[in-house]
Parts: structure tokens; sequence; C-alpha cells
């Protein structure tokens, strides 16, 4: 196991330690035993947390917190070829009729409602311009923020896009040394080589450092070494020597020094940059995103966001910082973020396949190419995680959403087997 999928294996376990008839949309029956599924029409109503909760109330519990873990396994799996509209500005379509074939997905979707790849949460899909297929098993509910692992560090990188886009930073600032814009840091007490660290690195993470197992231990274990800047004071004191050659591909500290930046340069406190500047910007109201040891928003992992909401940043990243026709991240910064700036090699890719090759890194978002018989596309992902995508393929106009939780990361090889002909004429 390399070292990626040693984090992220260790981040979800923190977290809580086909188709058979051509419907408008089907609902998979979960059996107590063996997976067993069966298809039966119902009224299209997407699954809701507050469903459980009003079953909670019943008990006489209304004041358990409403979190990805506190939700029962849904007894039937939600499948809708035509996602109905709601109040989150996502134009919406069919599946069939506006792109992609039916047959397909839905064949997919069973093996996904019988559990065949693992515990997959949602799955959605947005086709030019309009979401035309969503889908719920397990935990997933169309109203509850799902954890996002690794894919809160796409949306950390995108903050800081934010931050030059209203003129906080600049591109230019890039390039320069993170410790520039920290006034609470003690430089004589770095490792050599810290000082230097730009805030390119911390994007591409080619910082250079390197923590010991040890040293991350006693982060967690005594927060009071790491309020604020002192973080930063930690890991420039702590690191073994920056060499050169550790300053190759490594897939470890980078958001935090992004997000110590942000704090230092916007005006007011983070919290509300991102929930007013990010996530605002995209009338996202249904999130949560929890506090680091150094008293910041986490710039890791443990932010949630709804499915929906996934197709929204998704949106946001495949326009290049566009959102409904205002720029809400740098063009520039969005395109280098979207871009293969860092070949990573293929013994590095998380959930790799037969048909996943030449894969790359931007500003916390991956790409790799996805073939489908004898053609590669071309794709971008954020991903975290327990088995957490948001998926861009240009070429086909195709963002695709994907939560799930403790599965064998074999996604971006069913998107290429299984999602890809579904929209190749």
């Amino acid at each position: 196991m390399n070292f990626r999928n040693k984090i992220e294996l260790y981040g979800d376990v923190m977290a809580r330690v086909k188709y058979k008839l051509l419907l408008p949309f089907i609902v998979c029956s979960f059996a107590s035993m063996g997976n067993e599924v069966s298809l039966t029409p119902v009224n299209k109503m997407a699954p809701t947390a507050s469903a459980d909760e009003a079953i909670i109330r019943h008990w006489r519990q209304p004041e358990i917190k409403r979190e990805f873990w506190d939700i029962s396994v849904l007894p039937q799996a939600f499948i809708d070829v035509k996602p109905a509209p709601g109040s989150d500005g996502l134009a919406v379509g069919e599946l069939g009729v506006d792109g992609g074939k039916k047959a397909n997905i839905l064949a997919l979707a069973d093996e996904l409602a019988k559990g065949k790849h693992g515990n997959f949460d949602s799955l959605l899909i947005h086709h030019k311009g309009k979401l035309i297929f969503e889908s719920y098993y397990m935990r997933g509910r169309i109203d509850l923020s799902h954890p996002q692992s690794s894919v809160t560090k796409a949306y950390t990188g995108m903050l800081l896009g934010r931050a030059i886009q209203l003129g906080y930073l600049s591109m230019d600032d890039l390039d320069k040394p993170v410790a520039g814009f920290l006034n609470k840091l003690d430089a004589s007490k770095f490792v050599d080589g810290a000082s230097h660290i730009t805030l390119h690195q911390a994007l591409t993470m080619t910082t250079g450092l390197r923590v010991s197992d040890a040293t991350r231990k006693s982060l967690l274990e005594r927060p009071e070494l790491v309020p604020g800047q002192k973080e930063i004071q930690f890991l420039f004191e702590h690191s073994a020597p920056i060499t050169p050659e550790s300053k190759g591909f490594y897939y470890d500290i980078g958001p935090q020094l992004i997000m110590q930046v942000l704090a230092a340069v916007v005006p007011g406190n983070i919290e509300t940059f991102i929930k007013t500047e990010l996530l605002g910007q995209l009338d996202i109201t249904n999130f949560a995103w929890k506090t680091a040891p150094s008293g910041l928003p986490e710039s890791i992992w443990r932010s949630s966001l709804t499915s929906r909401d996934m197709i929204k940043m998704g949106i946001l990243a495949a326009n290049k910082g566009k959102w409904k026709g205002k720029q809400i991240i740098n063009r520039e910064f969005m395109t280098r973020s979207t871009s293969k700036l860092i070949i990573t090699g293929d013994d590095e890719i998380f959930g790799d396949g037969k048909d996943v090759s030449n894969q790359g890194y931007g500003y916390y978002w991956w790409s790799s190419d996805l073939q489908y018989k004898d053609k590669k596309y071309s794709s971008v992902s954020a991903q975290g995680g327990g088995g957490i995508y948001i998926i861009l393929i240009e070429e086909l106009d195709l963002i695709i959403a994907v939560t799930a939780h403790h599965v064998d990361h074999a996604t971006q090889q069913i998107v290429a087997e299984r999602v890809l002909p579904a929209f190749i004429n």
C-alpha cells in the first residue's frame, strides 16, 4: 500500500473508525441477507435525512446530531433517470432523452444497489448542463451532507482561487514563500529550506516537508502546541531536512499551509469567507466544515457536502471558475488546478484499473486517462478516501459525483468501463 493510500485509509477510519426494467425510475430493495434485489416502481421521491429524523423524533430523541454516521442504511436504493428540480439551482433533464444510454447506467445502478462494488452512497451524472441521473444507496440522502475526505483539499485550493479573484492575493504570489505571509513565525528555528517553500509547492504537494508519524501523533495529542500559526512553526521546525530529492511529489503536507495563508490575508475570519465567498456564491448552505487542531477550518479532510452540491463544485471547476456567468474563482488559477502540472506515475493511482493511466496532479485535482476500446478520454478528479469523487470528462461534457464509504477504490475503472460507453456514440 503506497503512502497516499495509507493516509486516505487512516482518514477513513478516523471518520468512524442490472438493470431489469427501463423505467423512469426504479427502486431496489435490499434483503437482509445475500443482497438480493427486487425492482419495484414507487413514487419518485428521493430519500431524505429529515424522514429519518421524523422516526427519531417518534423515539423521543429530537436532539440527535444529523450527521452521516447517524443515518441508518436505506432499506431501498433510490434510482432516478429524471431527477426532480430543486431549489438548489441545478438544471435537470432525463437520461436517454438529454443524452446517455439508459440501459447502461441502469445496469450499473442495479449492481451498486446489490453491493457488488462496495458501499456506495450515491452516484449522480451531469451531462451538457443538466443533472440527468441521481441515485442513493446505503447512507446516501438527497438532503444530507456527506463526508468529503480528501476532496476537501480541492475545496481548500478553490478558496485560494477565490481570494485571488477578489484581489487579496495575486497569481504572482503563488511563487512567493509561505512564511512571508505569516507574521508570527520565527524563521531562525526552521529546518533548512523551509523558509523557501512557496504557495505553488504547497498546492502541488512538493514542499519537501517530511514529518514522522511520532511527530504527527504529538501534534494530534497536544493541540495546545499548534494554535494558529504555531501549526506552521511546528511543521517547519520538526520536518526532516528538506533536500532536492524530498521536493518531489509527496501526497502529504500542503493544504495546511494554504489555509494558514488564507486566514492571514482575507478580511474577517476564514469561516465566514468559506461560507460567503465560496459556498455561498453557489447557494450551498447545507454543509459542515470542522475545525483543525490549529483552530482554523480543516484543510485536508472533514468537510461535508451533499451530492448535488458536489455537482455544483464540479460545474465550477469545469467552467474554469465561473458560475452562472460570474467568475468566482480566478480563471488562470482554476485552469492550473485542473491541469497536469506534475506526472505522479501510474503506481500512485488511487484505485487504478486496466483502463486508467497517465496520472498527474494540479492544484489538489488529479488527472488521468480513461480508456474505452481504442480511445482515451482525459479526466480530472477531486478524490477522497472512502470512495469520494468529483470526476470531470470535458470531451463528453460529463460531471460525475460519487459518495461511498469503505470501498475498494475502483471508481475510475468503473467510470471507464461502464459510464463512458453510455455517452459515446
